[in-house]
């Protein structure tokens, strides 16, 4: 009797619980600055995590599409033909992709809407022997999947159209842009000096980059003093709902600069600055970043990893999955309230408002007192 009358209780109290609950993620929300719900997504369900991706037609004169996870459901965004069909689309980078929300029939074959952009009524997903989907079969035509390097645990390298030894040599001898104006001083501070919470993965002091070789001597961040301050102020309100920032990169001497630019393809040249102009990341007003979950201490996927020269860099990038989407969503938010502004081809990149105001700076970081 007694925990017939307990479970009422309960059973009772819960939706209260449920409303007070969450009553105090809306009051946390607007207090941290954020206008979306502080909870992430779910994961995604564990035998789609390897099926999600880009793929590519069989003719060079089609366009790829994209395979991604939606609140717990697969989807295909693929280029729109038919204009005049009614149908749920998304935009991205300037072309419009009709929505394919596909039902599971049997393993690893997909039911689609009568009317669709494939035009077939089923495909099936071929994985290879580690469980990625490698294949799309629809029919008449097979789609082959697109990798990355990142998904199968490497880390994204260019080819350097010059030797790494002849880059070196020539940025360092070379000058930063005589600049004209009045700027403000200099003043470096190191970042885990002002918040030791912040955590360092700085990757150029390493092998693991998009160049392949440590490019700096020692595993340091600098910004300037108000950059530094404002960065702190995101980090404790991302604190307050779980993460933690990671810090990739900050201040950046203009010599690297050079080198990555005469090292990348010119068709990858929108991920890296022009050192006749400079990189904010030069005047110690840009920051790269990632998020780490403070419980967990383990590091969040953004979809794509931090300097992959890809589609999956794009803030505005709609495929991978809903959680990796929320998470692009809510680093934006914390940075962009704090006088930031994000760097569209780079879910990562962050500028402050007043990084102009600094002049291009090529210290050492073991010169920088």
């Amino acid at each position: 009797m007694f925990e017939d009358k307990e479970r009422m209780l309960t059973m009772k109290l819960k939706p209260k619980i449920i409303l007070v609950l969450s009553l105090f993620l809306i009051f946390l929300s607007i207090q941290v600055g954020f206008t979306q719900q502080l909870e992430p997504p779910p994961p995604e369900p564990s035998f789609y995590t390897r099926l999600i991706g880009t793929y590519a037609p069989p003719s060079q004169n089609e366009e790829k599409f994209y395979l991604r996870e939606n609140q717990g459901r697969l989807e295909i965004l693929f280029p729109l033909i038919d204009i005049h069909r009614l149908t749920e689309c998304l935009d991205f980078k300037g072309k419009t992709f009709e929505i394919i929300p596909l039902k599971e029939i049997e393993s690893e074959v997909f039911q689609l809407p009568p009317a669709n952009g494939l035009g077939v009524k089923k495909i099936r997903i071929l994985r290879d022997q580690d469980g990625f989907g490698v294949t799309i079969d629809a029919g008449k035509k097979e789609y082959q999947r697109l990798f990355y390097g990142p998904e199968r645990g490497k880390v994204f390298k260019i080819q350097p159209m010059k030797s790494l030894e002849e880059l070196q040599a020539e940025a360092i001898k070379a000058n930063p842009p005589t600049e004209k104006g009045e700027f403000l001083k200099v003043d470096l501070v190191e970042l885990v000096k002002l918040d030791k919470n912040l955590k360092l993965d700085i990757r150029y002091a390493t092998e693991n980059n998009f160049m392949g070789i440590p490019l700096y001597s020692q595993p340091r961040a600098f910004l300037q003093r108000p950059v530094t301050e404002a960065l702190v102020k995101a980090h404790k309100k991302l604190q307050a709902i779980g993460y933690g920032l990671i810090i990739f990169d900050a201040y950046r001497p203009w010599y690297v600069t050079k080198m990555f630019w005469d090292a990348t393809p010119l068709s990858m040249r929108n991920f890296v600055a022009d050192p006749k102009s400079g990189s904010r990341h030069n005047r110690g007003g840009a920051v790269d970043v990632g998020l780490y979950d403070i419980e967990s201490k383990q590091p969040i996927f953004f979809g794509g990893d931090f300097d992959e020269f890809s589609e999956r860099s794009f803030v505005s990038y709609p495929g991978g999955t809903s959680r990796e989407r929320w998470f692009r969503e809510i680093l934006r938010q914390a940075l962009e309230a704090e006088g930031f502004e994000v760097y569209e081809d780079e879910w990562w990149h962050f500028d402050y408002k007043d990084s102009k105001k600094y002049p291009i700076i090529n210290i050492l970081f073991e010169d920088i007192s």
